[in-house]
This record gives structure tokens, sequence and C-alpha cells, in this order.
């Protein structure tokens, strides 16, 4: 507000009016003024700081003494087992490697002293690991033809069928293209100067055509990989922002991908690519799933919650980063949450050392994780109304309890989990390849990613050899029956290559 210094008021009234007035003000620009410094302080962090968000030990006792020593049972606790620590040495060479032997051998074999013959008494042995650069070859492909005596005509041998028909590439140069873009983050250009300094020259825009391709021959496979992924119990889901060439624009415009991550009776991580965040898309993909979705706080779920065959689980993880983030704001009341959190957490990883099942886990969940639950509402509720509502803690603390069903809903149920970090941990290689790819040409270049990094994460997560897989997937589809299509799921085709144990 103006204030004109020569015409103050006089009357005591007026003035307390005005004092008022510009306390009010005040109270008004400091609020602000904490809140710019909040998300400064937010972009500071994101952007110079480190990203794993850990808190010091010292401070968890020095904020939240109190609530520790009276929650955390010091007698009852299990001891974890110590985990063997890898030595600091050279480790050994894996034995499945080639090797290839080089003998050394003396040229003079009398001893130097007497000169006696010596005689061997055996060897050293030692390995040095050695690299070859990869190679490509060509395949060349004769097809005989014979003709008939009597001259009725002549029969051509046929050659079998090819993932793409009249086309350059071998199904092991088609995987090796996709597991570089899609698992190793190789955008195509540097794949490009790499093919190059190996004497062949192959186009971005040829190689991103393969691809293209290569996602529609593995599509109904995808779509297996889909429907098996709907029938888990619990699916955890996230999504992240992709940039997308737009031709009607002078800038990317931002799509989304979207990681569905099946449980451990189903596991396959499959991956959907949408034009923009409406609440279309995730409702589009799970319109048929019936069980426990484990998701962020994002509105777009909430007609799926409506249906009751969708039960909301929340995740301690992303209410966590929000009281961890208030620190600047409110340091007490965020360490004092953080304390509460990281006891949650201390029986999630007492489960772990124990190597609970799902009954086991619900119970120690039930002894331990719900009395911790029932003093962080307590605390909560208390502390709402202590702390003002637009400041971060009290929108941590507002986002806390108005999802509290659902982030005390694992408690009920063992197969549960406290957070949906394995849908994060999914999406981190989208994060990483995206500084190196930039964007997507096109939103059918999003679904060419979805489609591929859906095989590439699925085969990291069953610990499989992507290139070997993609490359007989890529060899065997076309030629094989529809109705025998669940044979070559990454984890079916795991199990038919694993030699049976006879021990």
């Amino acid at each position: 507000m103006t204030l004109d210094r020569a015409k103050l008021p006089l009357d005591v009234d007026k003035c307390h009016a005005l004092i008022a007035e510009l306390v009010q003000e005040l109270d008004l620009k400091e609020r602000r003024l904490r809140q710019v410094q909040h998300e400064l302080e937010k972009l500071l962090r994101w952007r110079y700081g480190p990203k794993r968000e850990r808190v010091d030990e010292n401070q968890l006792f020095l904020f939240a003494a109190g609530v520790v020593a009276e929650l955390k049972p010091a007698p009852q606790t299990v001891a974890r087992p110590k985990l063997k620590r890898r030595g600091h040495g050279r480790q050994r060479l894996p034995q499945h490697l080639e090797r290839r032997r080089v003998a050394y051998d003396l040229e003079k074999r009398s001893c130097p002293e007497c000169g006696e013959s010596l005689r061997p008494i055996g060897e050293e042995l030692s390995e040095r690991l050695e690299y070859v650069p990869a190679s490509l070859y060509v395949i060349q492909e004769a097809c005989r033809k014979y003709a008939c005596p009597r001259g009725c005509g002549v029969v051509t041998a046929a050659k079998p069928m090819q993932p793409i028909e009249k086309g350059l590439p071998g199904p092991g140069l088609l995987a090796h293209v996709a597991v570089s873009k899609y698992a190793d983050h190789q955008p195509l250009h540097r794949q490009e100067q790499m093919l190059e300094r190996q004497g062949v020259r192959l186009s971005r825009r040829t190689m991103c055509d393969w691809m293209r391709r290569s996602a529609e021959l593995v599509s109904p496979l995808y779509e297996r990989m889909k429907d098996k992924v709907l029938a888990s119990k619990v699916i955890q889901t996230d999504d992240t922002p992709v940039g997308v060439l737009d031709p009607d624009l002078t800038r990317t415009r931002t799509g989304r991908l979207w990681t569905y991550v099946g449980d451990n009776d189903h596991p396959y991580t499959v991956y959907d690519y949408t034009p923009n965040r409406s609440r279309d898309g995730p409702e589009a993909f799970m319109r048929e799933f019936c069980g426990y979705l484990q998701a962020d706080a994002y509105s777009g779920y909430d007609e799926l919650y409506k249906d009751s065959g969708v039960v909301e689980v929340a995740c301690w993880a992303h209410t966590r980063r929000k009281f961890y983030e208030a620190q600047s704001s409110d340091l007490m009341r965020s360490m004092i949450m953080l304390a509460y959190i990281r006891l949650l957490y201390d029986v999630e990883r007492e489960a772990r050392d124990l190597a609970l099942d799902s009954a086991g886990r619900l119970a120690l969940r039930q002894e331990k994780s719900l009395p911790i639950l029932a003093d962080i509402e307590t605390y909560l509720r208390r502390a709402k109304l202590q702390v003002l509502p637009k400041s971060p803690e009290g929108q941590a603390i507002s986002y806390a309890l108005s999802n509290w069903q659902a982030l005390i809903r694992y408690c009920r149920d063992g197969d549960l989990e406290i957070d949906n970090n394995a849908a994060e941990r999914s999406l981190r290689g989208v994060a990483v390849g995206r500084k190196n790819w930039m964007f997507f040409g096109s939103d059918n270049g999003g679904r060419t990613a979805a489609i591929l990094t859906s095989f590439t994460t699925t085969c990291k997560r069953l610990d499989i050899d992507p290139w070997a897989y993609l490359r007989d997937i890529f060899s065997r589809i076309s030629a094989h029956k529809h109705s025998r299509l669940d044979e070559l799921l990454p984890d079916r085709w795991r199990a038919g290559r694993t030699p049976p144990d006879h021990s």
C-alpha cells in the first residue's frame, strides 16, 4: 500500500487500524518471500545438489531423539546378518570367457651358474583381459535353383522369414541397435558414427525406420506382456516427461512415458506412451485391471479408484520427499517426520533381513508399523493446527493426511510395498536416455520407444542379456504360431534356455 507521510492520521484508532493493515501486509510479504526462498532452494538443489535425499543421522537424533527412543525397540531388534564384503584386489575373470593360451619359454635352457641343462618343473599362470572390437559381417544367402529335365519349370529354394522382408539388417544387427539405444542410451547419430568407423555407412534415418518396424514386429508380444501385467495383484506405476518434435511448433512439446510394473508372479515392466499427461492414458491402459494400484497422488488416477475393482495404495517415499523439501522452512517438524518415516522403513528392512514371506511381513507390520502410524497421525493432526496451510510444511502435512488411508493400506496386505520405488527405478533409464537422445521424433517414435524399452527393461529385471533375447525373438517371431506366443515372453524364454539342475 502507498502511505503519504505528510498526511498521517492523528486519531489513535485510525493509527491502530493503519498499523494493523501494515503488519498484515508485512506478514503477507514475508510469507511470499519464504515461499520464493523455498522454491529457489529446491531449484538449486535439483540443479546442483545431490539427487539422493539423504539426511544426517545426527540431525535426526538432535531433533527427534524422543521419538526414536520411545518407538524404536532396541532390545528386540534383530541383528542384521553381516554381508561378505568383496575384496579390494583384482576379481577373478569369468569362466565363460574364451581363454587363448600364450606360452613364454627361456631362450637358453642351461643353468647360468654351472651350465647344466634345466628340466621343466611347472609354470606360473596369470591372466590378462583383452578386448576385440565388435565386428560386422555379411551373410550371403544363396537360394539354390532346380530345373525339371522335361521342361516343366524351375523351382527355387525358399529363404526363412526375415524380421524385415527384403531389408538389409539381420536380427543381430536390429537387436544391437535397439539395445544400444533403449538400454545403453546411445542415440542413433552416435551409433551412425560408431558404425562408420568400422567402414559401414548407415543413415540414422534408416536405423530409425528399422526400430519402427522392429517395434511393429514384436507388438503382439508386447500386448501379451501388457495382458500379463494387468493380471497382477499389484501394479506400481509412475510417469516421466519426454520431449516430442511437433511440425506445427517451433519447439518440442511434452509427451509422457508411463511405466507399469507387474508383481513377482508377473515379472514384466511395460511402458506406454501418451502425447500428454491427461487421465485418458492410464484409464485406457488399465481398463481391464482389477487389484491394487500403487502410485503417487496424481489426480488422473482418481477415476480408476472410483471403480471398486481398483484399490489405491499410496507411496511413503513421495510423502517423505514432501517433508524433506520442507526442511528449509520448518526444520524441527520436518526432522521429526523424517525420523518417524525412518522407523517405518526400519521395519521393512527387518522383514527383508529375515526373508519373511507375505504372511510374515504382514504380521511384522501389524506388530510394529501400525503403532508408529498411529503416532504419526496424531502428530500430524496436532502439527496441522500450528503451521500455515500454504507453507511447505503445511502442504506436506496436508498431503499426508489427505492420502492417509492409502498410505496405511500397505499394512493390510503383505504383498504390498511401502512405496512405489520399483516404478521410479524403472524410469531411471528413461531419465538418463533423454539426456542423450534428447527427444522423440514423433508420437510414433514414442510408441516405438515404449515397446522396445519394455523388452530391454524386463530383460534387465530378469537378469537376461537383452541382445541375446531380442536377436532370438526377431529371428523367430515371424514364423511363430500366435497361439504359442507366450513361449516367447522373457521369463518363459529364459526358462526354456536354462539347463536342468541335476544337483
